[in-house]
């Protein structure tokens, strides 16, 4: 009889392979204290281990294989980064010679507070970022402690596929993956905006998260199945089990080289209504994943990446060079830029807690920028002198009340104003779209549709702040479902005002990148589409294989249903 563990699916697929268990030991840190006379020579310890982190994660860089992801790439450099900033060179270091402590204890003290702060942000991506802090800290402390071998998986070349089991992966323990004989990847920590969940992804290997007591059930060579589509791992099966698993495999190959020859065909559907995909990218690095899936543009940029992991914020010319060069590198592809998008949080030390009981409800994206004006207008600004150099949208986040309308308004105009006074070019009408991602901008769509250039669903915000549930809290995220009628209902909304007003409408959450969601968001009117870019072949491949007005017709009376199962079981006949 097979057994059965299961997890949160970050990156689906089917995979068959004998287990490898990652133990991951936990590290001996406790704190002693020091004489005053040798607190100047800990801190020397302290900043040798640093240093010899840094050259460990520069050999590590300079290992990656040309046609690995850029994502991996860009966590090692966020780890760099952040081994300069003063959160981990400046503070430990006072925190020794206040506590008069060792250094591996000031670090665990440094990493406690960095952690709070990161668990009271409110955007769920942010808040994972928890793991950089963790991963960092742990790789210097085992220096300090002059661990046997440095962290990291440490897997040999492989004869067979292996199934990973472990606690957690580090970025750079993701790189030591790439080119070896993975087949999947189980940790028991983790949520879908997790490190482990954002590479996987890119390095299209299936991923389960969230298995509890994974590294404890499971054995070394022990032969598993990873059903990653359905969120199960399984073990003990039978030879017809297992050779139904081998068939689901075998379909999933094919199903992927058609998905690659889709990359210059129209998302157009069968009965000639012609869809928009555009993707969702963080930097200008992304750019190349984007031109690989035939992305018709971007849809949302996020510029809060800028502004990560560095104890000031970038000024102007910094923000202008960095959106000028992704226009010029897109080379005519039209490019949409969200606002700062970031919390209360993040104007604090870092060293700091958070001063926000709930920061998910406080002062956040569009919130922020209109009390931090500087801060807003240095963005703007750098926005519009970008536009001079190709086709440029701006999207603004989390508005709620006409008020904030007017105050971005007011102020665009007074930003416009100042660059004709200095003679700087920009583009004479940058569009001005709002991001639809509370349930009171949802039920007043109508009007922010007449008060825009166009509207933007963002379904992660939308339905954690319609359902009251946090997405990466695993004792609640069993809620977040979108197929929720209040979820639907609102998205329902949003689309009827855009085509009512005859504005311009693009969902870029992940119900957008979702393939199995495709024939629903087709059927309630929905017409572009901006995801992750690794996403976009198969919600193409269904849009071409779908009737729209026969979807329509199919799904109208499943969408009055108040059972979201329903739902999802109408999406998955009509798949099929």
């Amino acid at each position: 009889m097979s057994i059965a563990l299961c997890g949160s699916s970050v990156s689906p697929g089917t995979a068959i392979g004998r287990a490898r268990v990652q133990q991951l030991g936990q590290l001996d840190v406790s704190e002693y204290a020091l004489p005053a006379r040798h607190l100047d020579a800990e801190v020397a310890r302290l900043h040798r281990a640093l240093e010899i982190a840094r050259e460990q994660l520069h050999t590590i860089r300079a290992r990656i294989p040309s046609d690995t992801p850029q994502d991996i790439a860009a966590f090692i450099d966020t780890h760099l980064l952040m081994l300069d900033d003063s959160a981990f060179s400046r503070v430990p270091a006072e925190i020794i010679h206040q506590r008069r402590c060792n250094a591996e204890w000031a670090l665990k003290l440094q990493q406690d507070a960095l952690v709070q702060v990161f668990d009271a942000m409110e955007d769920p991506y942010l808040r994972t970022r928890r793991d950089d802090v963790e991963h960092l800290v742990r790789r210097v402390q085992q220096i300090l402690l002059r661990a046997e071998h440095p962290p990291g998986v440490q897997i040999e070349r492989e004869s067979e596929p292996r199934i990973l089991i472990a606690v957690d992966l580090a970025p750079s323990e993701m790189l030591l993956l790439h080119q070896q004989q993975i087949a999947a990847i189980v940790t028991e920590r983790g949520g879908p905006l997790s490190h482990t969940a954002i590479l996987a992804r890119s390095l299209g290997i299936p991923a389960l998260v969230g298995v509890n007591q994974a590294t404890r059930l499971l054995h070394d060579n022990e032969l598993l199945v990873v059903d990653a589509n359905h969120g199960t791992l399984l073990c003990e099966l039978d030879d017809a089990q297992l050779k139904g698993f081998q068939r689901q495999q075998k379909a999933e190959r094919r199903q992927r080289r058609q998905l690659d020859r889709l990359r210059n065909e129209p998302a157009l559907s069968l009965d000639g209504v012609a869809l928009s995909l555009h993707a969702n990218i963080e930097s200008g690095d992304d750019i190349r994943t984007l031109q690989r899936v035939g992305a018709a543009g971007v849809g949302l940029y996020r510029t809060e990446y800028l502004f990560m992991n560095r104890p000031h914020p970038p000024d102007e010319e910094e923000q202008y060079q960095s959106y000028r060069d992704t226009l010029r590198r897109l080379k005519g592809v039209p490019l949409t830029i969200r606002s700062l998008d970031i919390g209360s949080d993040k104007q604090s030390d870092p060293g700091s807690t958070a001063n926000c009981s709930n920061p998910a409800l406080g002062l956040r994206a569009v919130r922020l920028c209109l009390q931090d004006l500087p801060l807003f207008r240095s963005q703007l600004r750098a926005i519009l002198r970008a536009s001079a150099h190709g086709p440029l949208r701006l999207l603004i986040p989390m508005l709620t009340s006409h008020q904030e309308i007017t105050q971005v308004k007011r102020l665009l105009v007074q930003v416009r104003d100042q660059l004709r006074r200095e003679a700087r070019p920009f583009a004479p009408a940058v569009p001005l779209g709002a991001m639809i991602e509370v349930p009171a901008a949802a039920l007043c769509a109508d009007i922010f549709a007449r008060q825009f250039d166009f509207l933007s669903i963002g379904t992660n915000d939308l339905m954690q702040y319609t359902l009251a549930t946090d997405r990466v809290d695993e004792s609640v995220n069993h809620l977040f479902d979108p197929l929720h009628p209040g979820v639907l209902r609102l998205i329902a909304m949003v689309i009827k005002a855009a085509h009512s007003a005859g504005k311009p409408l693009s969902m870029c959450g992940e119900m957008a990148g979702d393939a199995r969601l495709t024939p629903l968001l087709l059927a309630m009117g929905l017409r572009e589409f901006s995801a992750p870019p690794a996403s976009l072949p198969a919600v193409k491949q269904v849009i071409r294989r779908s009737d729209i007005g026969k979807l329509q017709r199919a799904l109208g009376r499943s969408l009055d249903s108040s059972d979201p199962k329903r739902i999802a079981q109408r999406l998955e006949g009509l798949l099929r």
